[in-house]
Formats: C-alpha cells, structure tokens, sequence
C-alpha cells in the first residue's frame, strides 16, 4: 500500500466560455420566456399521450397481440403443420413409392434387357457400315482425290503465270499514267499553293486572336466592376452580418428550446404529481375510507350474523339429509334381504377353512407354531 500522498496535478481548467456580445444577452431573455410558454402546452399534451399510449398498449394493444397470435397460430400455424405431417407428408410418400413402382423399375428393366441388347446390336452395325466406309475411302476416294490435287496444282500454277504477267503490265501502266503527272503537279502547283493558303491562315488566326484578347479583357473588367465588386460588398456588409445575426437567433433559439423542453418536463411532473395526489384525495381516499369503516365492519356482521349460520345450517341438513338417505339404503338392502330370503330360502353358511395366519386376536409367538403343517 502506498503510503505516500501522490503529487497533486494542476488543477483542472474550467471550460472558457466565449465573450458574448449584448445582442446575444438581449435575445436571449425574451426567446425564452416565449419559447417556454409555446412548449409548456407541447410538453404536457406529450406527457398524457405517452401515458395514454403506455395503458393502451399495456391494456389493449399487449393483449390484442397476444390474441392476435393465438389467433393466427391456431388458424395457420397448427393447420399447417397437421397438413403438412398428415397429408403432404404421406401423399409424398406415396406418390413416391408409386413412381419408383410405374417408372423406375420399369425403366431399370427395360434398359437391362431391351435397349442394351439392341445398343450392342447397333455398335456391332455401325462396327461393320465403318470397316466398310474406311475400305471405300483407302482404295477409291484416296486415289481419286490424288489425281484432282494433281490436275488443280496444274491449273494453279497456269492461272498464277498469267496473272503475274497482267499485273506487271497494269503497275508499269498505272506508274507512268497517274503516279509520275500526280507527282509533278504536287511539287509544282500544290505545295507552293498550300504554303501560301497556310501564311494567309496564321495572319488571320493571330488577328482573331488580338480581337478575342481584347474583348475578354473589356469584358472581364466590365464584369468585375458591375457584378463582383457589387457583390463581394453586399456579401461582406449585408449578408455575412445577417447570417451572424440568424445564427445567433437560431443557436439561443435551440438552446431555449431544450431548456423549455426540460423546464415544461418538470412543470408537467408536477401537474402531474398534484393531479394524481388530487385524484386520490377526491377518489381513492374516500372509497378507502368507505371500505375500511363501512363495508368492512358490515361485510363482518354479515358473515357473522348471516353466512356462518346458514353454513352452518346447510352443514346439519346435509348431514341429516346424508344420514337419511344411509338409513333408507340399509332399509332397502333389508329389505331385498329379506325379500330373497322368502323366495329362495336361506342360504347355505360357507364352511370354515383352516387359515395359515392367525387372525387378529391370535398372535404369533415363540413357544407356538401358527402353520397349518406344525400346528398342535
């Protein structure tokens, strides 16, 4: 354990708050005393709907939703669950065994014994129609198919002599008649033309140029002066100062409205509290008091006075009502007794069996035997 005393820190620096300027006080004061007079109705007709919607979802709507679900479980749910498990379960089954029955095993049997025999009936065809096709193809279309190759390489190179020759002529033709003229008139005519045309187009763009530069800077200095110099004074002078001034309002007027909310929540606890203190004095107090001292008392002397008596009452009829009836039940087995007696006469007393336990009045001890085998 230490028992020295740590070093104490600095001490922790209060939050600096910022100088606030007479506007601000002078808002302040006003916008919340009409803030406050504006929530107090808000916050206390929010306060009874909450307590509305608490008992009403406490008395109606929990209860409702309970039943609702009770509702749809016995509704849906469990005829459902009955359908799927006693109906769709076995008809599946069912279904199932059927078409294992009607299509399975009828396909199983007739791919063993039909469609595979004749597959291999088929192979061995085929087998026989291609040796066939392979013997055609070695010793007739082979040799054939030599001799065309052989007459077209002729053909080929024939056509390939010929046109060599044709187009030797057509380029010595086409050298001489476009591209030697085509030549000439482009270092002659053209090119001296299209310098020419070139010069003319960059002393028009430098002249379009000056025009452009010119007229930007008019136009740029004209917009400075008529529409941002307007408007950076009416931003520095009007509308920065108005934002300051809104958002002054606005912040004093959010803060006073959670003060408001906060203060209204305790004036609305306090309605509250004296409402139901007074609810209880006017209601609650006096159906106490009345039952406590008058229906209390009177519901005694009526159970003292009235109830247990007649219970006790009802006890001795039922009692002499219970012992009525036994009598009567004896006097009719008497009766029937008595009745069989006459007509069949009197019947014949069972003889005495030696028992192997004594009975109740005997007891067992150690000097007597009490078997039917060592008795005395």
């Amino acid at each position: 354990m230490d028992l020295e005393k740590p070093p104490a820190g600095p001490p922790a620096q209060p939050p600096v708050r910022e100088p606030e300027g007479c506007l601000v006080v002078a808002i302040r004061l006003p916008v919340r005393i009409v803030v406050l007079v504006l929530v107090v109705p808000v916050r206390m007709v929010w306060d009874a709907l909450v307590v509305v919607g608490r008992l009403l979802r406490d008395t109606v709507l929990r209860p409702l939703g309970r039943a609702l679900l009770w509702l749809g479980k016995a509704l849906f749910v469990r005829p459902l669950i009955g359908l799927w498990r006693y109906v769709v379960v076995p008809v599946g089954r069912a279904l199932g065994w059927l078409v294992q029955v009607l299509l399975v095993v009828p396909a199983v049997w007739s791919y063993r014994y039909l469609l595979t025999p004749v597959g291999h009936g088929i192979a061995w065809l085929a087998r026989g129609i291609g040796a066939g096709l392979a013997w055609v193809y070695a010793r007739v279309l082979t040799p054939v198919g030599h001799a065309g190759r052989w007459l077209l390489k002729g053909i080929g190179a024939l056509l390939a002599a010929v046109g060599v020759g044709a187009y030797t002529a057509v380029a010595w033709l086409v050298r001489h008649l476009l591209v030697v003229p085509a030549g000439w008139v482009h270092r002659w005519i053209l090119a001296p033309v299209g310098r020419a045309i070139a010069w003319c187009a960059r002393g028009v763009w430098r002249l379009l140029a000056l025009l452009v530069t010119g007229i930007g800077l008019v136009l740029y200095w004209t917009a400075r002066i008529l529409v941002v110099l307007p408007a950076l004074s009416l931003w520095r002078w009007v509308l920065a100062p108005v934002g300051r001034f809104l958002a002054v309002v606005a912040r004093e007027v959010g803060d006073a409205l959670g003060l408001a909310w906060r203060i209204a929540g305790r004036i609305s606890r306090a309605v509250g509290r004296f409402l139901g203190t007074l609810f209880r004095w006017i209601f609650v107090e006096p159906v106490r008091w009345a039952y406590r001292t008058v229906l209390t008392p009177v519901g005694h002397a009526v159970r003292d006075a009235v109830l247990r008596p007649a219970a006790r009452a009802a006890r001795s009829v039922g009692r002499a009502t219970r012992q009525t009836l036994a009598a009567a039940r004896e006097t009719a087995r008497q009766a029937r007794a008595d009745v069989r007696r006459m007509l069949f006469g009197e019947s014949r007393e069972r003889e005495a069996v030696g028992r192997r336990e004594p009975s109740g009045a005997e007891t067992r001890t150690l000097g007597s035997s009490t078997t039917a085998l060592t008795k005395d």
